[in-house]
């Protein structure tokens, strides 16, 4: 077989000679061995990925509360910058490493403290990942492989989700990205410096969201020591180096963390024992693989895997019409049969299923037949070949990120798999280009062919599953797709010029690959997202998960809250749920919140709240928390003196109280209320000293805290100090006990 090789860079028709010119004509003109096309499509996809990531950010609001009230936090006080603390008085941090509050808080110090500071941030992340996967390709493919790499990555739908978002998944996508980037450097050079420098990277990726980020540091080692310049000694020499260089990079912060008293720094959000270690290899690291820390959020005590979804419910729930256990495996910790939260059953098609396949799966097909085939191709070329070596780091990338998150059984939720976008990118611009320069062979043009037509066969399923939506499209990316596969098998014998073949299938090709993902995107640009489990796109049928409907969120009480309460909006998912009604940790006996309905976490059409989706509501500039102005003034007047305005229990209850006021608000408890923090002699001793002024009962947010300390906590407030109801909110004064 005549296969052109891309062991250099391939020569390129129409380059213009070298000219001069200041950088802004560099800029617009690109360098000079490119095509005339390739700076200006180049910056129009930007400024495209640019557009759709920022436009309309502001009616998202403050996302997803848990994290921006610690961004908040981070703009007041630089020790909980440091920590990643929930409130400015440092009392608990969330449960992740810093680094991504980090960008955002500085926005928040520049710009001041809005939606607006909080979010644009995440969308310049993603257009600064489409642009480094760009120069991460066309170093090796040219601007044409680039240009569709990151096309893709710009467009697939959980991209466009999360990189409008204000989790930690966006900063950690592009430092991933980055350290694909420095791998190619090192791979074509050989220089330790790159390797290091990758080591940092991820060593960052570590501060940013823990281990998720070392899952591909396996296939970026594999690609350098198979495809490496040096010597193999030498070359495992340079690995250890950029070992060292990850420690480093991750080390320092940690050091700071365990050797700073307890008594100095906040309580380690999540963790069991306030230590960062524990939260990075329990309920960060192996609690997520095995299903050992299966509970929302960590910390509580070790084998409290079913806790926190049984006192969700006291029968078992069904996701979407898929049964799935409500409170956990019969003899301790995991998702039961195999099933596990929010993620679908686990298996080989989880990526495909109702849970995540209308979030990253739309080119999966195509980066795997991709993979194969630049494998195929490449298996005799030598061995520092450039296209084997890319398809080992983007594809090692791709299948072991992928089988983690198709096998883990604990806590595992669709925007997760952000992670694989870059990677799916990537293949799928390398392939095509690759394959397509060697299509004089029969062979070729059959994977090429099948290739086209196996990705609009998916998309046809994927928007088949949100059947009264759009359904004209369905037919249209399945005509395309037919038309070019048609035209790329019979091309040998119809004959023509390249160019002008070129010009038949490609409009084809994208309008098969890519309008599905587009109108997902589109779709979820024009949809507020809130709460802590974001969906991209419309309703879909679920198949077992916690079928999202647009907005998605772990909450629709108030945006970005979490389960539905007082002022929910009507949610829009389609998944039901048949569970009996139960009642909610920290809630008043009988009382679920409006929106949960005994259901989980589908829920009825209609239905307000839940886990679902739910739109969330208007953004802004300052962002909107749904509060009653009573219960804002309330706490305002009342900080003053005090270390925190006031207490609740769990981080998604007491988040919407800081935002609103901009006071420290105490999380009894961390994000879901289980964590060791305080004990009730510890809050007994803080009350006692005057350090917080009110303790706010259950309500629509609170999550957790029906067993432990916060329940204790939760007892002895109610029986010994005086309450009143404040905007719709039950409200007691620490300074005023029931015998006065």
């Amino acid at each position: 077989m005549n296969v052109v090789s891309t062991e250099s860079r391939p020569a390129r028709r129409h380059a213009r000679p070298a000219g001069q010119g200041g950088w802004g004509s560099r800029l617009l003109r690109g360098r000079p061995e490119d095509p005339a096309w390739a700076r200006p499509a180049l910056l129009g996809l930007l400024l495209a990925t640019a557009v759709l990531y920022i436009a309309g950010l502001s009616r998202s609001g403050y996302a997803n509360e848990f994290y921006a009230a610690a961004v908040q936090a981070g703009t007041k006080s630089w020790k909980a910058f440091l920590f990643g603390s929930l409130d400015a008085s440092n009392f608990i941090t969330v449960d992740k490493t810093p680094a991504s509050l980090w960008v955002m808080e500085l926005s928040g110090r520049i710009f001041g403290f809005s939606s607006w500071s909080l979010l644009v941030p995440q969308a310049l992340e993603g257009v600064a990942t489409v642009g480094v996967l760009y120069a991460t390709v066309r170093r090796w493919f040219g601007p044409a492989a680039a240009l569709i790499a990151g096309a893709v990555l710009a467009l697939t739908p959980v991209a466009t989700l999360m990189f409008r978002f204000d989790n930690p998944d966006a900063l950690l996508v592009l430092v991933m990205t980055l350290a694909g980037y420095t791998t190619t450097r090192a791979i074509e050079s050989g220089r330790t410096r790159w390797i290091m420098l990758t080591g940092a990277l991820l060593g960052l990726g570590y501060l940013t969201k823990m281990l998720q980020a070392f899952l591909v540091l396996p296939a970026f080692a594999l690609a350098y020591l198979w495809a490496g310049q040096p010597r193999l000694v030498k070359r495992v020499g340079q690995l250890l180096a950029g070992a060292a260089a990850l420690v480093v990079a991750a080390g320092w912060w940690v050091v700071i963390d365990l050797l700073t008293p307890a008594a100095d720094r906040p309580y380690v959000g999540g963790s069991t024992d306030n230590n960062i270690l524990q939260l990075t290899f329990g309920y960060n690291g192996l609690g997520r693989l095995d299903g050992t820390e299966n509970s929302f959020g960590g910390g509580g005590a070790p084998g409290r895997a079913g806790a926190g979804l049984a006192r969700l419910g006291d029968s078992a729930a069904r996701l979407g019409g898929t049964a799935a256990r409500a409170g956990g495996p019969p003899s301790g910790g995991g998702a039961g049969g195999g099933n596990s939260l929010f993620g679908g059953a686990t298996g080989i098609t989880r990526l495909f299923q109702s849970d995540m396949g209308s979030q990253i799966s739309w080119l999966l097909p195509a980066a795997l037949i991709a993979l194969a085939g630049l494998l195929w191709l490449t298996w005799r070329r030598p061995r520092t070949d450039r296209t084997r070596a890319a398809a080992l780091l983007w594809g090692g990338w791709l299948l072991l990120t992928g089988l983690v998150f198709s096998y883990m059984s604990g806590i595992i939720h669709p925007y997760y798999t952000v992670a694989l976008a870059p990677a799916i990118g990537a293949l799928t611009g390398i392939g095509a280009v690759a394959l397509w320069r060697a299509r004089t062979a029969l062979a070729v043009r059959l994977v090429l062919a099948a290739s086209v037509l196996v990705t609009a066969a998916w998309s046809y399923e994927l928007l088949d599953r949100s059947a009264t939506w759009l359904p004209w499209l369905r037919v249209v990316v399945v005509a395309a797709g037919l038309a070019a596969g048609a035209v790329i098998v019979t091309e040998h014998w119809v004959g023509g010029s390249a160019r002008a073949l070129l010009g038949s299938v490609l409009p084809l090709a994208l309008v098969a690959g890519l309008a599905g993902p587009l109108a997902y995107s589109l779709n979820t640009v024009a949809t507020a997202h809130t709460g802590a489990l974001p969906t991209a796109g419309p309703s879909v049928t679920s198949s077992g998960g916690a079928g999202g409907g647009p907005g998605g969120g772990f909450g629709g009480a108030r945006p970005g809250a979490g389960f539905g309460g007082p002022g929910s909006q009507a949610g829009t998912g389609t998944g039901t749920g048949t569970g009996t009604p139960g009642r909610l940790p920290g809630s008043p006996a009988g009382r679920a919140p409006s929106g949960a309905s005994g259901h989980f976490p589908g829920r009825a059409a209609g239905s307000a709240g839940g886990f679902g989706g739910g739109t969330g509501g208007p953004g802004g500039l300052a962002g909107h928390t749904g509060l009653s102005s009573a219960i804002t003034k309330l706490l305002i007047s009342g900080a003053g003196g005090y270390r925190w305005a006031a207490a609740t229990v769990g981080a998604e209850s007491a988040a919407p109280f800081q935002l609103a006021s901009g006071e420290p608000i105490m999380a009894i408890g961390g994000f879901n209320g289980t964590d060791q923090a305080p004990s009730l002699a510890e809050f007994k001793k803080m009350v006692a000293a005057r350090e917080i002024h009110y303790f706010i009962g259950a309500n629509g947010n609170t999550f957790g805290g029906g067993t432990g300390d916060a329940a204790q906590i939760t007892s002895w407030v109610t029986a010994h100090f005086t309450k009143e109801t404040v905007g719709g909110e039950t409200v007691y004064n620490l300074t005023r006990p029931v015998s006065t």
